[in-house]
């Protein structure tokens, strides 16, 4: 008989299959917003690297290093992705009925079951940074997640995106104690369309989610890839945390350590848990401190789930 495969090689193909997505999306989003020339110049300087060849200086960067891309709005890129990859994202009035349902995420196209089709966009915070997450101790901050190894995501500061690629500078968007994030010289394309996980309202009662959290390590080697990637890391000191129960605790690491420099960016997605097609998605938000619901929150049964 054999044997059943583990949870770690489970995680493993989930890791895969989740990355082969977001690396199929990052393709096509390089083929609507980048030049054909860019393209080639980028596959030329890859080949070159093999060969020994230097390319000619490219005249497609700015003085920045941002790419020069196509002007195309926020919404025009959205459609164009629709066109290419089956589906985008929009934010309207949700269906959902309380009063505080407020914008909700609603997917524009069709979907399989396994799709990616959002990120939790905004500062990600490891459990050594989490009185610095504005409204995280008094539970004032709407837009929060968190995941199961105690990494917090803040897309507050995201919103809605903005109007072209640029370098995401953590002084613009955190303001408070010790404003400190790393990597801030990233360049992150603000016009991610699917870049919009945080307005997935909660369904209300006697309705099932239809969209899960998935956790991805994205590998900071990819670099082709990281300006979709709709997140950085927040703190810049080198610090270990252990978790014992409920609380964490941490510790310093040493300088000359190499356990210090991240390897991958821990962030969140959503994924589509059956076929969907032109509704709206909605999120089991697993609200646990039973004491403080708001009104408006309606526990999902998990058995019910699980038997359809």
């Amino acid at each position: 008989m054999a044997s059943k495969a583990s949870v770690a090689d489970q995680q493993m193909v989930v890791q895969e299959n989740v990355h082969s997505q977001i690396k199929a999306f990052c393709t096509i989003m390089d083929e609507v917003l980048l030049p054909k020339e860019k393209i080639v110049s980028d596959d030329f300087f890859k080949l070159s690297q093999q060969t020994n060849i230097l390319p000619q200086h490219s005249e497609l960067s700015s003085a920045n290093g941002v790419s020069k891309q196509r002007p195309i709005s926020q919404a025009e890129l959205s459609q164009k992705l629709k066109d290419e990859l089956g589906y985008t994202l929009n934010v309207k009035r949700s269906q959902i009925s309380h009063k505080d349902a407020g914008q909700g995420l609603f997917l524009d196209g069709v979907v399989d079951v396994g799709a990616v089709v959002a990120f939790y966009p905004g500062l990600v915070y490891s459990p050594a940074y989490y009185d610095h997450i504005p409204g995280y101790l008094d539970e004032q901050n709407p837009y929060l997640i968190a995941r199961h190894d105690g990494t917090v995501i803040d897309a507050q500061p995201w919103g809605r995106g903005g109007d072209r690629k640029e370098p995401w500078n953590g002084e613009k968007l955190v303001h408070g104690k010790g404003s400190r994030v790393d990597n801030s010289n990233d360049v992150l394309e603000r016009r991610n369309p699917l870049a919009l996980a945080h307005f997935a309202n909660h369904p209300s009662k006697g309705m099932l989610p239809n969209v899960m959290i998935c956790h991805y390590d994205f590998p900071l080697i990819e670099n082709d890839m990281r300006a979709y990637i709709p997140n950085i890391l927040y703190g810049n000191e080198e610090v270990n945390t252990k978790r014992f129960g409920s609380l964490w605790f941490k510790s310093r690491v040493p300088r000359n350590s190499e356990s210090h420099v991240p390897t991958t960016l821990k962030t969140v997605v959503l994924v589509a848990t059956r076929v969907l097609q032109d509704e709206e998605l909605l999120l089991n938000y697993r609200l646990r401190n039973t004491k403080r619901w708001p009104e408006w929150y309606a526990p999902i049964d998990e058995e019910e789930i699980i038997e359809r």
